[in-house]
């Protein structure tokens, strides 16, 4: 496998957290009503004052107030929230607990479960996003089966990028009873999701070997990225291309967003079309984004794109590399 990631883990909840911030809650909610009354009451005296010709300014009295009220709500939500970790303080926090480092503990499992062998039979399904039920059928269809290797997911795990989805969404992969491996998709990338997604599966350009066949797995959301960074990563596809064992005889790419699609840097599509076509046996492209299952031929020179629809549409689509060199897919319905 060529990659690299880390992650990291947020420590378990101190005893007793749970208690002293229901208590922190508890004091500041009963806090509320005598703060409002002392509150009122100091309004109501100073508009008597002001009636009087007393010299205290509406402005000043308002200011006032409202500093009261900032300062009160404030503390209030200091004391609720400093040192507890029971509280999901933000939605884009980047730490979490359970499984880091999907992808490479998961290759390993796939090159060693393939090693020597000339066929194999792989899932593929993508943007599973918000669609959990769906997620948890299609796993279910999955394992049922008896007799896939591995499933690769074309990315959009989320769809907000927050980590709690990353989270439930693992939840349900793991499920799974083969190796699977995540690429990062267009939703992913919101807020902090792509270092979300660092953490818990790994690099977003990274490639392995399945028996004979070389799986190329590469970040194309270049719009999410602004342009910043080289996607794809024509850096990374040349040194993997260099690195290839001589054992490969066939590549399969696969991506979140195919070229013409909005998330592709179409500026370099071609170029991208010209430098995978370099890698040996390329038998086919396939990907997500779009949401609904079909085959292209994008460039009118025999590669075909296939793109699995989204969870919604609760099917996926199952490939057979055979001995000969060729293949064969299905679509199917759970």
């Amino acid at each position: 496998m060529r990659t690299a990631g880390n992650g990291s883990r947020r420590g378990g909840n101190a005893g007793g957290c749970r208690d002293i911030c229901a208590k922190m809650a508890t004091l500041c909610v009963k806090s509320v009503p005598h703060n409002i009354f002392h509150i009122s009451n100091f309004a109501t005296h100073s508009n008597r004052n002001f009636s009087r010709g007393r010299t205290l300014a509406p402005s000043i009295k308002m200011k006032t107030i409202r500093k009261l009220i900032m300062t009160a709500t404030a503390i209030g939500l200091a004391l609720l929230l400093s040192g507890c970790s029971v509280i999901d303080y933000h939605p884009y926090d980047t730490r979490f607990d359970g499984a880091t480092g999907i992808n490479a503990r998961n290759v390993a499992r796939i090159e060693a479960n393939c090693a020597g062998r000339t066929s194999l039979r792989f899932v593929l399904i993508s943007d599973t996003q918000r669609w959990y039920d769906e997620t948890h059928a299609c796993v279910d269809a999955i394992n049922a089966r008896g007799d896939v290797d591995f499933v690769v997911h074309c990315g959009d795990l989320t769809d907000f990028g927050a980590t709690k989805e990353f989270e439930w969404m693992r939840s349900e992969l793991e499920r799974l009873s083969m190796p699977y491996v995540c690429l990062l998709g267009n939703h992913d990338c919101l807020g902090t999701g792509a270092d979300v997604f660092r953490k818990m599966y790994g690099l977003p350009d990274f490639s392995f070997n399945a028996g004979d066949t070389h799986f190329l797995c590469l970040n194309t959301n270049a719009f999410e990225y602004d342009y910043s960074v080289a996607v794809p990563d024509f850096n990374f596809i040349k040194t993997d291309l260099a690195a290839l064992p001589s054992t490969v005889r066939r590549t399969i790419v696969a991506m979140h967003a195919q070229p013409t699609s909005e998330q592709f840097n179409n500026n370099v599509s071609d170029v991208f079309q010209e430098k995978i076509k370099l890698f040996p046996g390329l038998a086919f492209c396939m990907c997500g984004h779009g949401h609904h299952t079909q085959a292209n031929d994008l460039y009118g020179d025999g590669v075909l794109y296939y793109e699995c629809g989204s969870a919604k549409f609760r099917e996926y689509v199952v490939f057979t590399l055979n001995d000969d060199g060729g293949y064969s897919y299905e679509v199917v319905e759970y």
